[in-house]
């Protein structure tokens, strides 16, 4: 497992996540990239973090756990950066997309949240 992946993600639960970014694309609002992700937690902008588990090097999101929690951002991790990309539309690889405003997918956000916080304790 990756240095900062703090939780396991079942596989329901990332195809959520991936289902979410999609929402969110159609209707919502997405910051994309590590650097867009960083500055939207540190603003307070962001409602929830979705970062792929097979980023290289591992290094790239290691502060952000970390900052999510102490903004108290939820976050979620799915398998793959390829899909996390085409999930949000983008035909390369995406490491990390922060979901400024999730549009249509609410109660989906809020289901991923209260899945992760089951996880996590």
């Amino acid at each position: 497992m990756s240095v900062f992946v703090k939780f396991e993600t079942p596989k329901e639960l990332s195809d959520k996540a991936y289902n979410l970014a999609e929402m969110a694309r159609d209707g919502g609002k997405i910051k994309k990239g590590t650097n867009e992700v960083t500055k939207a937690v540190e603003r307070g902008e962001a409602a929830v973090v979705i970062m792929a588990v097979d980023v290289e090097p591992p290094e790239i999101l290691a502060h952000m756990p970390a900052l999510c929690e102490e903004r108290g951002v939820p976050y979620v991790y799915v398998p793959a950066k390829v899909e996390l990309g085409n999930a949000i539309g983008l035909e390369k690889p995406t490491a990390s997309i922060a979901i400024v405003d999730v549009g249509k997918g609410k109660a989906l956000c809020d289901e991923i949240v209260e899945a992760v916080k089951a996880l996590k304790n």
